[in-house]
């Protein structure tokens, strides 16, 4: 109880700084990982993407499985080539499937209609051409990069260039880990996905001002003594906000998860876990980031500055200084000289005192 209490005061005193290669090296591997994944597996990327067609069953008052229609749309001649995922619930519950591209799309509604034994105006054809997911990842790349050119803009004005650095390096390490996580586990890269990859961005970005702030009020004034490094200032910044960071992601990832593990895993609804699962790995990602990665790449810059550096050296000094003293013993000359029982040595020519009746 005693530590969680002192973790909920913002006292603990855990070495994040100290460490800080550990973090490194646990990144490195992570992104190491994630970039052999690119090159290996690459990614599934959905029909707005890749381009090709799309079948929307109508599934109120059928109650088709997903296996079913996948099966009838196989034994139409595209085995192999389909994904099959609910959407929508009650009245509006229909199944997608989702094809490459293909012409006669009328003689495929027809032949999948004979066999669930259901009108084939049931099923929606339509047909999507890769232009438009090219269109849509232009522009999100567009709006990545003015969103990182703002905030690095915001950052150095606000604290200082170097903060600007490590908050930009965290976020690049967050979509790095989410793309990673998708190409890895294989989930269909759809709009949704490129939605919450923007999303997280600022989540990030929040966790990460937050700590900022700390690390600059702890180390106001600080080249003005030696009481302490900018290295332990930060580091004591990173504790006092410990437990909000853990809050603040407690509380976001509490629905996610919900999305992600009872939405999509335990009901089925397919479309919902493209949106969760790039939303779930961000937030765990940036909450991650801005702990172990931004704060300690601003220390890595800051302490190689000649003035940081001359105050390492001060409170280096300062300290051996106080150990020096601490560690002399007291001498018996400094102490004062006393005659008799503990009583002080009288002055030469001095009366001596009568006692008190």
């Amino acid at each position: 109880m005693s530590k969680l209490r002192t973790l909920y005061r913002g006292e603990s005193r855990y070495g994040f700084i100290q460490y800080r290669r550990r973090w490194y090296l646990a990144s490195a591997v992570i992104l190491l990982i994630c970039v052999i994944s690119f090159a290996v597996r690459g990614f599934n990327f959905g029909v707005e993407f890749a381009g090709g067609s799309q079948f929307q069953v109508q599934n109120s008052g059928t109650h088709l499985t997903t296996t079913e229609v996948s099966n009838a749309f196989a034994k139409a001649g595209l085995a192999g080539q389909n994904t099959a995922q609910k959407v929508g619930v009650g009245s509006t519950e229909s199944i997608l499937i989702q094809t490459k591209k293909i012409g006669a799309t009328d003689t495929i509604v027809a032949s999948v209609a004979k066999e669930l034994g259901i009108p084939a105006n049931k099923i929606n054809a339509t047909t999507v051409s890769s232009d438009w997911g090219h269109g849509i990842t232009v522009k999100a790349l567009q709006g990545l990069v003015i969103f990182l050119i703002v905030v690095s803009i915001y950052i150095s004005i606000r604290f200082q260039w170097r903060m600007a650095v490590g908050g930009i390096a965290a976020l690049l390490h967050d979509l790095v880990v989410a793309a990673g996580i998708y190409s890895l586990v294989g989930f269909e890269v759809t709009p949704s996905t490129v939605v919450g990859l923007l999303t997280i961005l600022g989540f990030s970005l929040y966790d990460t001002v937050v700590v900022y702030d700390k690390v600059a009020e702890n180390s106001k004034d600080l080249l003005a003594g030696a009481r302490m490094t900018y290295s332990e200032a930060a580091n004591i910044a990173v504790n006092q906000t410990l437990m909000r960071s853990i809050n603040t992601s407690l509380i976001a990832l509490l629905p996610v998860a919900g999305l992600l593990f009872v939405g999509a895993g335990l009901l089925g609804v397919g479309t919902i876990k493209d949106l969760a699962l790039i939303l779930f790995v961000g937030l765990l990602s940036g909450a991650y980031s801005s702990l172990f990665l931004a704060t300690p790449i601003v220390v890595e810059l800051t302490e190689r500055e000649p003035a940081y550096k001359a105050l390492t050296k001060r409170v280096a000094a300062k300290r051996a200084t106080e150990s020096k003293r601490a560690a002399q013993p007291v001498t018996a000359s400094a102490a004062p000289k006393r005659s008799g029982a503990g009583a002080p040595a009288p002055r030469p020519g001095a009366r001596p005192q009568r006692a008190k009746r």
